[in-house]
């Protein structure tokens, strides 16, 4: 049986690779055309490797990791990994690379350059691979998909990122305090904080950052720039991880979950400050009275008590409040369906539990028992201004005159000297006092 020889020719067509003289050098080279891309090489350029960038064919193996290439070079390139050999130095940073083309990539980042732009939107990037991980923005592509819970990503780097949400790996720890990170860019951003390095310097303001991102976000102060949109509300967010949060609200979706009691949570921040609730730890402490709080926000809010700021304003009665959250509270008094009423005496509270606790005052129960005095109260915190006058302890200060009281309230009381004065006289002897119970006492003199 005679066995037909195929022509280079007709291997040539198998494979769609055909044999042209295209911009002949003066050699006289002769180059090789790729029809699916229109590629071209010369004799020596192997089109045959070529053709496996079209195929998902990858012969070389990494003995060590088991990944696999389309190419021997590349395969060599990735041996680096393994042994940590980063020959090509830049000369500009103490960043080293494997490899020649990577040193290349990195030195965009000094010079500013970005040769590759997406046409749909002018944005320009250093590499191609990060033009193509762009692109895919516009097209809605998704291929790296997350197996435990079927969430996809744009590139393989955003999935790496995201599964260790579920791993809780945290393989970078540092050395100086023990505190360990997911990722490794985290911990260098973290060792920042010990060196006190901050190379990023805002040109507006001065202030100065550790990471370039940080910058970038901080920029947004200044040029009140908010690039993330929710679709279903229209609120707007400088910081990319305040907007999923946010969204979040209208999902309902709360992914981190306390180990302790099943609690769920919005954030990771959230639910870190909840773990504080199981382990009692207190880190943000007020200078000026001592107290502690589990949050740096707790903190903040009531350090309003000790300036006297309240900058969140009811636009029905113009009350100030020292929080948002009292000043949603607030606005329920202006909404009489939403009001908690007691059925013995009439009043009505904003909030059941104020409710429940006011409820207390009718039955004279009083569960909160001072142990110097053996006197009673009904609210814990009652029970907490009380103890004060056992102890000695004055944590609120006037600004004004640096006297200290017991309370909250009679620092407020005592405020009035400074901005109303004394507007209760008595009518007998013409002594004036700052608020209407001291003159009622007072009064008691004249009555005898």
């Amino acid at each position: 049986m005679e066995v037909k020889e195929e022509s280079q020719a007709e291997v040539d067509e198998k494979h769609q690779i055909v044999k042209i003289n295209h911009n002949v050098s003066p050699k006289g080279t002769l180059r090789t055309e790729d029809i699916k891309c229109e590629n071209s090489f010369s004799e020596d350029e192997r089109p045959a490797d070529h053709k496996r960038t079209h195929s998902e064919e990858k012969p070389y193996t990494c003995q060590q990791c088991g990944k696999s290439f389309t190419f021997q070079s590349n395969l060599i390139q990735h041996k680096k990994t393994h042994s940590g050999e980063k020959p090509q130095a830049c000369l500009h940073c103490d960043k080293s690379f494997p490899d020649r083309s990577q040193l290349k990539e990195h030195m965009k980042t000094h010079t500013g350059e970005k040769p590759y732009t997406c046409h749909l939107c002018g944005k320009s990037f250093g590499t191609k691979p990060y033009l193509k991980a762009h692109m895919r923005i516009h097209t809605g592509e998704k291929p790296h998909v997350c197996h435990p819970c079927g969430k996809s990503f744009i590139t393989a780097a955003a999935l790496k990122k995201h599964t260790i949400t579920h791993t809780g790996e945290k393989p970078y720890t540092c050395q100086q305090c023990g505190k360990s990170f997911g990722r490794k860019v985290n911990l260098k951003a973290h060792m920042m904080i010990h060196t006190g390095e901050k190379r990023h310097v805002c040109h507006q303001c001065g202030k100065s950052f550790t990471t370039a991102g940080n910058l970038k976000v901080h920029a947004r102060i200044h040029t009140g720039e908010k690039p993330y949109t929710c679709h279903l509300c229209r609120k707007s967010f400088s910081i990319e991880s305040n907007f999923k949060v946010h969204a979040r609200i209208h999902t309902g979706e709360k992914p981190f979950v306390c180990q302790e009691c099943g609690k769920n949570f919005k954030s990771a921040s959230e639910l870190m400050i909840h773990m504080r609730s199981h382990t009692g730890e207190k880190p943000y402490t007020c200078h000026q009275c001592g107290k502690s709080f589990s949050a740096e926000s707790y903190l903040k809010i009531h350090a309003r008590i000790h300036t006297g700021e309240k900058p969140f304003t009811c636009h029905v009665c113009e009350k100030f409040f020292i929080s948002q959250s009292n000043l949603i509270i607030h606005m329920k008094v202006h909404k009489a369906e939403e009001l908690h009423m007691c059925l013995q005496c009439g009043k009505c509270f904003s909030m059941k539990r104020h409710l429940k606790k006011h409820m207390i005052t009718h039955s004279e129960k009083k569960p909160h028992a001072c142990s110097k005095c053996e006197k009673s109260f009904v609210d814990k915190r009652e029970l907490e201004t009380h103890m004060r006058r056992h102890t000695g302890e004055k944590p609120y200060i006037c600004l004004q005159c640096e006297k200290s009281y017991i309370s909250e309230k009679t620092l407020k009381t005592h405020m009035k000297v400074h901005t109303e004065g004394k507007p209760f006289t008595c009518q007998h002897c013409g002594k004036s006092f700052t608020v209407k119970g001291t003159l009622n006492t007072h009064m008691r003199i004249h009555t005898r």
